[in-house]
C-alpha cells in the first residue's frame, strides 16, 4: 500500500482558524498522521508541497450535473421561470450528453478544490439505469467522490403549482393540462431497479433519492420514496421552501402546514434527508430539522440568481441543524466554485435586516460549512485534517497573487480566494489534478465535445424553447402573484 508525505506545506487546522507547518502523511486513502517539519517515513514517496497552504476539500452539498451543457441559458429568472424553461434547457439529452454534462461539472468542481459533490440530474421522463451508469462514469474519470439522486416527482410543473394551469389562456391552458409526468409506478420500478444493480460504490460513487420538490409529488409518491431509499439505504435530497410562491403552494396544498411539516408527518425528514435551499423555512421547521437530525444545503448564489431570497441559517445553526454549502447546478447559479459559494454565504449573512455581528457567519465558520457541514450532508468522513479522515486535500500556490501576503488564511478563503490559486487535488490519496491539470480526463477533447453537443441541442430544442418562451410570462405572473400574496399575509399576521 503506497504511501505520500506531503512536505514543507501550511496546514489549515481544523477549526480553520489558524495554520502550521506539517508534515501530512497519506496511507490507504487516509491522513495517516500529522507529523512535525522535517520527519521521515521510510518507504513513503515525499511530495514537495513548500510555498502550498492544504486545506480539505471542499464538498459541495448541492449541484445538478445535468447543468453543465446548460451554463448561462437564461438572465432575469426567478425559479419559477428556470423550472418553466427546463424543456429546452435540458431537453432531448442523448446518453453522450449526460455524459459530457456530468463531466464539465465534475471537472469544473475539481478544478475549483472540491473533492465531493450531491448531484441531483434529471433524467426525462424517468431515470434509467444507463443514463445514472454514464454520469457515474463521468465523475469516476474525473475522480470525484459523488452522491448520485436522482430528481423524481409524478406531478408536472404545472399541475404542482395551485392554480396555475387555471390561470393560463388557451391555448397553453390545453396543452399544459394534457402534460403528464411518467407513471409513478414506472418511476419507483426503474428507481429500484438502478438501485439493486448499482456498481459505483467501489468508486466512491453512491446513489440516493430526490423527491425533486414536495408539491411534485403525491403524497403516496413521496411515500413510495421513503420506502425506496429505507429498502436499500439510500440518502435523500429535497428542494424545500426554495421560493415564496412554492412556501405559498404548500400551505394551499397542505391546508396551512409548511412543505417540511408535511413531508415529516409522511415520514421523509430524518437523518438520511436533507433540505436544499430552505430559504422560507419557519422556526418551527428548523427545531423539526435539528430534531430529526436531518440538514441544509445552504446556496446562497442560486438563492440571489433567481430571487429566491437569503435562508436563515444563523437561525438553522442556533437550533442545531447541520449545515452544509453548494452552489446548485449550472443552468442555476451558471458556476461550480465553491470558494464563490463560501463568499457568498458570509456576505449574504450581513444582509439581515437588524442583523447583529454576532449573527454574520465569520470566514473560519464558513470554510467548516463549506468542509465539515458539506461532509455530513454526503455521510462522508472528511472536512478536517486529522489522522483517520479521508485523505481529500487540496493545495494552493501561496505565491498566488490571491496570498501574497499571507495575513489570515480563513479570511483570504472567503474573501480573496477564486479557485485560481489551487494547484493541486488529491481524492482518497490519490492525486486528481497535477499543477493545475486534470489528470483522468482530457479536457480540451471535453470541450470540443461539449461545444458540438450545445450546438446540436440548440436545434433539437428550438420549438420546446419557442412554447417555453411564449409562456413564461404567464407563469411568472402567476407565481409572482402567489408570492406577493403570501408576503402580505405573513405581513399581516406579524402585525397582529
Amino acid at each position: 500500500m503506497s504511501k505520500i508525505l506531503l512536505t514543507g506545506a501550511r496546514v489549515l487546522a481544523p477549526d480553520a482558524l489558524s495554520t502550521s507547518y506539517q508534515e501530512v502523511l497519506v496511507e490507504g486513502g487516509r491522513i495517516a498522521a500529522l507529523l512535525p517539519p522535517g520527519s521521515q517515513v521510510e518507504s513513503a514517496q515525499p511530495f514537495d508541497a513548500r510555498n502550498r497552504l492544504v486545506i480539505p476539500g471542499l464538498v459541495n452539498g448541492h449541484t445538478h450535473g445535468h447543468g453543465g451543457l446548460a451554463k448561462g441559458s437564461g438572465d432575469k429568472w426567478d425559479l419559477a421561470l428556470l423550472l418553466a424553461h427546463a424543456p429546452w434547457v435540458t431537453g432531448g439529452r442523448q446518453l453522450q450528453d449526460k455524459y459530457l454534462s456530468s463531466a464539465l461539472n465534475a471537472v469544473e468542481n475539481l478544478k475549483k478544490g472540491c473533492t465531493a459533490v450531491y448531484d441531483l440530474p434529471s433524467e426525462i421522463p424517468l431515470p434509467t439505469a444507463e443514463g445514472l451508469d454514464a454520469m457515474a462514469e463521468a465523475y469516476a474519470a474525473v475522480g470525484l467522490r459523488a452522491v448520485l439522486a436522482p430528481m423524481l416527482g409524478d406531478l408536472t410543473f404545472f399541475q404542482a403549482t395551485p392554480g396555475l394551469i387555471e390561470s393560463l389562456p388557451e391555448p397553453f391552458r390545453s396543452k399544459v393540462a394534457a402534460m403528464s409526468t411518467a407513471p409513478a409506478a414506472d418511476t419507483l420500478a426503474a428507481m429500484g431497479d438502478i438501485a439493486r444493480g448499482w456498481s459505483h460504490g467501489g468508486r466512491n460513487i453512491r446513489f440516493g433519492v430526490a423527491p425533486t420538490i414536495p408539491l411534485h409529488g403525491t403524497d403516496d409518491f413521496l411515500k413510495a420514496c421513503r420506502a425506496l431509499a429505507a429498502e436499500h439505504g439510500l440518502p435523500m435530497q429535497s428542494h424545500v421552501a426554495e421560493s415564496r410562491y412554492q412556501a405559498a403552494g404548500g400551505e394551499i396544498r397542505y391546508e396551512g402546514a409548511t412543505l417540511l411539516g408535511h413531508m415529516d408527518k409522511l415520514g421523509l425528514v430524518g437523518p438520511w434527508f436533507s433540505v436544499a435551499h430552505g430559504v422560507w423555512l419557519t422556526e418551527g421547521d428548523l427545531a423539526l430539522l435539528a430534531e430529526r437530525g436531518a440538514g441544509i444545503s445552504h446556496n446562497p448564489g442560486a438563492n440571489m440568481r433567481l430571487a429566491s431570497g437569503i435562508a436563515p441559517v444563523r437561525k438553522a445553526l442556533a437550533a442545531g441543524v447541520t449545515v452544509g454549502i453548494g452552489t446548485d447546478g449550472s443552468s442555476s447559479s451558471d458556476n461550480q466554485n465553491m470558494f464563490e459559494a463560501m463568499r457568498l454565504a458570509a456576505f449574504a449573512s450581513r444582509l439581515w435586516e437588524d442583523a447583529e455581528d454576532a449573527e454574520w457567519l465569520g470566514t473560519a465558520e464558513t470554510v467548516r460549512l463549506a468542509t465539515e457541514g458539506s461532509s455530513k450532508l454526503l455521510g462522508l468522513e472528511g472536512g478536517t485534517i486529522e489522522a483517520g479522515r479521508n485523505a481529500d486535500l487540496v493545495l494552493l500556490d501561496l505565491d498566488h497573487v490571491n496570498w501574497a501576503p499571507l495575513n489570515d488564511a480563513a479570511n483570504q478563503m472567503v474573501w480573496t480566494e477564486d479557485g485560481s490559486a489551487v494547484v493541486d487535488v488529491m481524492v482518497a490519496g490519490q492525486w486528481k489534478l497535477r499543477d493545475r491539470r486534470v489528470l483522468g480526463i482530457d479536457e480540451a477533447k471535453l470541450a470540443r465535445e461539449a461545444n458540438a453537443a450545445a450546438e446540436r441541442l440548440r436545434g433539437v430544442n428550438a420549438g420546446a424553447r419557442e412554447w417555453c418562451e411564449a409562456v413564461a410570462p404567464h407563469v411568472a405572473c402567476h407565481c409572482r402573484a402567489m408570492a406577493k400574496g403570501w408576503t402580505r399575509s405573513k405581513r399581516l399576521l406579524k402585525a397582529e
